[in-house]
């Protein structure tokens, strides 16, 4: 899973990890049948029916999963079902004891034969930001557009019956034939209102996410692996084809990087553009699945910054390809969806995953040294922020809770980081020949997708497999509380600290914006009472200004994001005109730009006597 806050945060203030496979059609009693009606909509709510296998025992209970594999939080999607009722052959209703959020107990169940139930979707419920306590993060979400879009991510949709995990699913689709499902698993209807899905088990069904809207999608082959791109853009701002070029650009480069490892013949990225109206999705980022990768982006995006969220949520996700889809713990080949209990190797399955996101655009050379250098160094000054002497696999292991919940953010920034330093261990101990890929690359040998690992056994496997320095590494500071000194392991590499003085943002210093919007009128309004930036300075703007155009291009509300991502563009004196309305009279000022310069931290490359052991760590 992958979160996009931080860039989004501005936006917000203003507007106020298993693999598929596949069963015979035939629908036997050891099968759960599902049909899902998105044909008749009725208050926002979906019709699910549900055709029991064989019961054998007088009470059974049926769940809806609290968590799903990916997202480290207790969601409850049970909450969105309402009117849940158990029918026997001939129809008449059966006793129902909901027993929890997620869970309802039906008695009489050797005569079950369907359970029917109403399915809210939870991106009509989402506030703010769509990271609160109650909000599901929209790519593990649910969407219910009738007749224009709808987010399937099946665990909202169906439950399991106890002890049933393991028998295949039949899931029936109706739907409008003016609407495709796009997703990794095969259509085994013929008809364009009609889709049939086949699943092994409970787990391969709720790997698959489908999301039904107006056909719009491109496909390409990369070494072998077919990759589909499938957009939703309310107003057809995007379009599948506009952002192929560049898709397969990042994809085959990670293909490139990864090597040998390739656990999927199909691979589809489905992007939902939301609105950014109070009914639609605020939870920005993705999702990962074994075949498919779930996101959500605000389509007020322009491209440019599209793309960049794109290349950085995909890449990540791309790269659970290799932990934990491939290489995991039994807490995940064996996940509890009611009653979970976390593997204590977050820092493998989501820290290693962000390190590759950023270690492939290096190695891949997607981006230069400087880009990458910038991106660790960040990435040290986030960690800061963070609990620095908790142990981090006691966090992974106590994600769900307090005070350990708090900390999972940084799964992306010391957990990266603590992929970095076992590289670059890895590196020196084999005079560069190998690093952290490679060590994934034997562990996915010694598991794999269907042998998991027991948690406490991984730290000795992983220093067998390499050396006994990786070992006391893990020990020390991940299982351990001793801070990581960075700087020790950068410097075998030749890379030491660095002060560089920098652009800042003109509209935004850290988290703390210079504008905010009128909610009446939507214009931009410079924020009173407030030390303004020398941009604002130089051409005399002031606090309760209204900004009505730059360059002559307006701005309001509407394309307010536009207006934050071009003046990043803006050069030192660039010649700038800003409209503006004051005390209720308009007024013109003329000037250059003057930008907020700030000292940033960072790394550089100081040690040449060390550059071949740098450039096996960064092109290895």
């Amino acid at each position: 899973m992958k979160k996009i806050i931080a860039t989004l945060a501005l936006v917000a203030v203003f507007i106020g990890c298993k693999t598929a496979s596949s069963t015979s059609n035939t629908l036997t009693k050891q099968e759960i049948g599902v049909s899902i009606n998105l044909t008749d909509v009725k208050e926002d709510k979906v019709l699910v029916t549900i055709t029991a296998p064989k019961i054998n025992t007088d009470e059974v209970t049926y769940s809806i999963p609290k968590t799903v594999p990916g997202t480290y939080s207790e969601d409850n999607y049970g909450r969105f079902i309402e009117d849940l009722k158990a029918f026997d052959s001939k129809g008449t209703l059966l006793p129902v004891k909901k027993t929890d959020d997620n869970t309802w107990s039906i008695s009489n169940a050797k005569t079950l034969k369907t359970i029917t139930y109403l399915v809210n979707d939870t991106f009509d419920t989402e506030k703010g930001t769509g990271f609160g306590n109650d909000d599901i993060f929209s790519p593990a979400g649910t969407n219910i557009d009738a007749d224009v879009n709808f987010i399937i991510n099946t665990h909202g949709f169906v439950g399991y019956f106890q002890d049933k995990l393991d028998i295949p699913y039949k899931v029936t689709i109706t739907h409008p034939a003016t609407l495709w499902g796009a997703t990794s698993m095969t259509d085994e209807d013929a008809s364009n209102t009609s889709d049939v899905f086949t699943t092994s088990h409970y787990a391969v069904l709720v790997e698959n996410p489908i999301m039904y809207s107006k056909p719009d999608y491109t496909s390409f082959d990369v070494n072998g692996m077919e990759i589909q791109i499938a957009v939703y853009s309310p107003t057809g701002k995007f379009t599948a084809e506009s952002i192929t070029p560049e898709m397969k650009t990042i994809m085959t480069a990670q293909k490139n990087f990864l090597g040998k490892i390739n656990s999927t013949k199909k691979y589809t990225v489905l992007l939902y553009l939301s609105t950014m109206k109070p009914d639609d999705a605020h939870g920005f980022g993705a999702l990962e699945h074994p075949t498919a990768t779930t996101v959500v982006l605000p389509e007020m995006m322009p491209k440019d910054e599209l793309i960049k969220s794109m290349k950085d949520v995909v890449s990540h996700e791309f790269f659970h390809i290799v932990t934990p889809l491939t290489i995991h713990s039994k807490e995940i080949q064996y996940f509890d969806y009611n009653t979970p209990k976390m593997s204590e190797h977050l820092w493998m399955y989501e820290g290693v995953t962000e390190y590759f996101a950023n270690l492939f655009q290096i190695n891949q050379s997607l981006i230069d040294e400087t880009e990458f250098y910038s991106r660790i160094a960040e990435k040290v000054e986030h960690a800061k922020t963070m609990n620095d002497t908790m142990s981090f696999t006691k966090m992974s292991t106590n994600v769900l809770k307090q005070p350990y919940k708090d900390q999972y953010l940084n799964v992306y920034e010391k957990g990266a980081l603590i992929g970095m330093c076992l590289d670059i261990i890895i590196r020196e101990k084999s005079n560069g020949q190998r690093g952290i890929l490679d060590l994934m690359h034997k562990l996915s040998d010694e598991y794999g997708i269907t042998k998991p690992f027991n948690d406490n056994e991984l730290f000795a496997k992983i220093t067998q497999l390499t050396y006994p320095e990786v070992g006391t590494f893990l020990n020390t500071y991940v299982a351990g509380t001793t801070p990581i000194p960075y700087d020790f392991y950068l410097d075998k590499v030749g890379v030491t600290k660095a002060v560089e003085k920098v652009p800042g943002t003109i509209f935004l210093k850290g988290q703390i914006p210079y504008i905010t919007i009128n909610p009446e009128t939507k214009e931009i309004m410079v924020i009173p009472e407030i030390e303004l930036n020398p941009f604002f300075k130089a051409l005399d703007l002031r606090g309760g200004d209204y900004i009505l155009s730059i360059n002559e291009k307006p701005y309001s509300l509407v394309n307010i994001y536009d207006m934050i991502t071009e003046s990043q563009t803006w050069k030192e004196n660039d010649p700038v005109t800003v409209k503006i309305k004051r005390n209720g009279k308009d007024l013109t000022l003329k000037g250059v730009v003057k930008l907020p310069y700030e000292e940033k931290n960072t790394f550089k490359a100081t040690d040449n006597s060390k550059q071949s052991l740098r450039n096996a760590w960064l092109k290895g």
